[in-house]
């Protein structure tokens, strides 16, 4: 089984995650802020992860902590799901279309993280929601996941619709990444022996 529950404690949050790579893609996501479930949910159905995830943050000051901390702790429970990538396809990639807006997503299970994020979000607020929270979601999950991940907005007006084609494309990008691969189900996906 390649799952993972994991619980995560500071000053500033209490989150536990649990995470089935194998899974359908169902959600049970409540972190207090409503924008970003929604985007948790959409992660995890296109990633055909089932995810749940609780948080309870320092919402009084703002959503930051809250965002940053559940990406560190989906990361860290990706990163322990994953094991040793023994069989894994690695790497993933999305081209994907949300009405006005094309994000494209490509991504690396390596093992050293590193973010490009080229993402314009044309407002500094989607409701409530602040969106420059976005990029810092993706900087932890690719941070404490261990992924080289590469975000590009190739066109988009709705800063709704460019944030949620960024989550969708990761997902379907991870989707692969963490597929299977029948050819080699027994080796590590590296020259190096290890990720």
């Amino acid at each position: 089984m390649r799952s993972s529950t994991l619980t995560r404690t500071t000053a500033e949050t209490d989150i536990s995650v649990t995470l089935d790579l194998d899974g359908t893609g169902q959600y049970d996501n409540e972190t207090g802020v409503g924008f970003f479930d929604h985007m948790l949910d959409q992660l995890a159905r296109h990633a055909l992860i089932d995810m749940r995830v609780r948080c309870k943050g320092d919402l009084h000051i703002d959503d930051h902590h809250t965002v940053e901390d559940v990406g560190i702790a989906i990361g860290q429970a990706l990163s322990e799901a994953v094991g040793n990538k023994k069989g894994i396809q690695r790497y993933g990639s999305c081209l994907l279309p949300m009405d006005d807006a094309l994000v494209r997503a490509a991504l690396d299970l390596s093992g050293r993280p590193f973010l490009v994020w080229n993402v314009d979000l044309p407002t500094s607020k989607i409701g409530t929601f602040d969106t420059e929270l976005v990029r810092e979601f993706f900087q932890a999950l690719s941070t404490h996941g261990g992924i080289t991940l590469h975000v590009d907005m190739l066109h988009g007006l709705n800063s709704h619709h460019i944030a949620e084609a960024a989550f969708k494309a990761v997902a379907r990008a991870l989707r692969i990444a963490l597929e299977v691969d029948a050819r080699v189900a027994d080796a590590i996906p590296s020259t190096k022996g290890s990720l």
